[in-house]
């Protein structure tokens, strides 16, 4: 008996492709909306799988013990915001060294200052006939670089305590402008000009392109912050950050930032702060924000694509019903049972839905190939997982919009189906 079934179920299958190869332009039409359907799940899966990586590994180099205290929000528009919070006072230049000095269980506390093309400023760096724009500015003091692990020296060194005592005309240079400006020669000890004013380059970074979530280090120069101040008076959104030792419970030294903060700007006892401390997840939470939109909008392009595409399999084993009606009428004639024919049919429509889904599943692929070779920072990866949800989601659509006409099928009365013209 198994045999028998097994023998049965190979026929089916032989009929079922046999129907696709005889109607090669309709089953093509009918498989591109499960294609579409497939593929977008499996490239989004790759893709948000890699960026979740990615967003992992930059939040880890911005220090897991890292918080940083702002004017404003991280990752918000401040011209959304009321009016109470976008009028807040300025963080101070000495406000790290009063946190220094008041808050014993924190460990590095630092401030830096920032110019930049998304502020609405215009940077320019030069060096001989060549020049890089759209450049990041920032002011930082020598304990940055241990703060936020991310602005990581690949040659030379970085601002040290003389060159922000003596407010020194040096920079460290982004690795791409860097490569963009010395070519074929070592960055470090050439002069640059940084808007005009002469700087000694004493340092590279590391590469890092960075991604949506904000410009990466490549793009940036980094000069003492006491020379910033000097510079660029005008500059004066600063973000302080500041580490907690491991050994340290965080929200301690969190209350003692915070105090201190409240002190310095003569906060009210009873009143919000008006200032903001983040750590590093905030990245994550809008990394999670966004994901959360991309899944919507993938969701809504694979339902349209697998409706469309079951639709398209329902209608086509309809027609596939009618034409062969007297093949119906034959085989339950010789012996053929209602669940052998209702079978037959829904093999046929798992079988269009299975061509499409691995035909989705090979786009799938590709794309995340093409992401992780034209980005290499976002390790786009197709799992075993997704591959098998592909195929499920095949096997499913073909089921349940297969049963219909394969039910259809099987409830033909034989001698109607024999005198059908």
């Amino acid at each position: 008996m198994a045999i028998m079934t097994l023998a049965q179920t190979r026929e089916n299958l032989f009929a079922a492709l046999e129907t696709l190869r005889s109607s090669k332009v309709r089953s093509a039409l009918t498989v591109l909306g499960i294609v579409i359907g497939v593929s977008s799940v499996i490239s989004m899966a790759a893709i948000i799988q890699g960026l979740n990586k990615f967003v992992q590994d930059r939040v880890e180099r911005l220090g897991s013990r890292t918080y940083f205290i702002s004017r404003f929000p991280f990752g918000t528009d401040p011209s959304r915001l009321p009016e109470r919070i976008r009028t807040r006072k300025y963080l101070e230049y000495n406000y790290a060294e009063f946190v220094r000095n008041a808050a014993p269980d924190v460990h590095i506390v630092t401030t830096f200052g920032t110019r930049g093309f998304f502020f609405g400023d215009s940077n320019r760096i030069i060096s001989g006939d060549r020049s890089v724009e759209k450049v990041v500015i920032r002011g930082a003091e020598p304990e940055y670089t241990e703060a936020i692990p991310l602005f990581s020296i690949e040659r030379g060194r970085f601002i040290s305590a003389f060159d922000q005592e003596h407010a020194r005309p040096v920079v460290v240079l982004g690795a791409a402008i860097s490569e963009s400006l010395f070519p074929n020669t070592d960055a470090l000890g050439k002069t640059v000009r940084v808007n005009g004013a002469a700087y000694e380059v004493i340092g590279v970074f590391e590469h890092d392109q960075g991604l949506f979530l904000g410009p990466g280090v490549d793009i940036f120069v980094v000069i003492p912050l006491s020379n910033f101040k000097k510079q660029y008076p005008e500059a004066k959104e600063l973000i302080m950050a500041f580490t907690v030792p491991e050994n340290v419970n965080v929200e301690t030294a969190h209350g003692e930032v915070i105090q201190t903060l409240r002190r310095l700007r003569r906060i009210p006892a009873g009143q919000e702060n008006d200032f903001e401390l983040s750590s590093p997840d905030f990245l994550s939470n809008l990394w999670n924000q966004l994901t959360g939109a991309l899944v919507i909008l993938t969701t809504v392009i694979s339902s349209i694509g697998l409706l469309v595409g079951g639709i398209g399999v329902m209608n086509i084993m309809l027609i596939s019903v009618t034409e062969r009606t007297q093949e119906i009428g034959v085989r339950k004639a010789i012996g053929a049972r209602r669940a052998d024919v209702r079978l037959q049919f829904l093999l046929e429509a798992v079988v269009l839905t299975l061509v499409g889904g691995s035909i989705g599943i090979l786009i799938g692929a590709g794309v995340s190939i093409l992401v992780r070779t034209l980005v290499p920072s976002i390790p786009a990866t197709l799992s075993y997982l997704w591959v098998s949800i592909g195929f499920a989601i095949s096997v499913g659509v073909g089921l349940f919009f297969g049963y219909y006409p394969a039910n259809l099928a099987a409830n033909l009365d034989p001698i109607v189906c024999l005198r059908y013209e």
